[in-house]
């Protein structure tokens, strides 16, 4: 049996990590001792383990809470099941590369619009275009 300090150092999770996976169901201890201390076996390592991949890999904690149901009981759940949520994740992670993407247009227009000298910013092309662009937000609002 291993303490949240030995679990922490096993998989690379701080205690407070372990402790937040634990008040969201995604990990629990298999004992406590008399004086509340958690203790871990080697399930809950790998259980951990899992956690922390999918956590990586961008999952959410409600994508993890699934994943994890799916792993206890495979044998009633599909293949079909774990490629729709990854699937999923894969479409908002593609939504927010092109999201950035598309500012990092934005970033590399406004840059190639200013010379970016030493006099004062009162007609910076970067802070024009920035100004203007909150004044049509703006007036979209008064006529709508």
């Amino acid at each position: 049996m291993l303490k949240i300090s030995e679990l922490s150092a096993r998989t690379g999770l701080s205690a407070h990590t372990l402790r937040f996976y634990e008040k969201h169901g995604l990990i629990t201890a298999s004992d406590r001792s008399e004086a509340g201390y958690r203790f871990y076996t080697d399930a809950d390592v790998r259980r951990a383990e899992f956690v922390k991949t999918a956590r990586n890999s961008g999952f959410s904690l409600e994508d993890i809470g699934q994943l994890l149901s799916i792993r206890v009981d495979k044998l009633s759940h599909s293949c079909q099941e774990v490629t729709d949520i990854t699937r999923l994740k894969l479409d908002e992670v593609n939504g927010k590369i092109a999201e950035l993407q598309s500012m990092q247009q934005t970033l590399m227009i406004l840059l190639d619009s200013c010379c970016g000298g030493p006099e004062n910013a009162t007609h910076c092309s970067i802070m024009e275009a920035l100004e203007e662009g909150e004044s049509r937000k703006n007036a979209g609002r008064e006529t709508s």
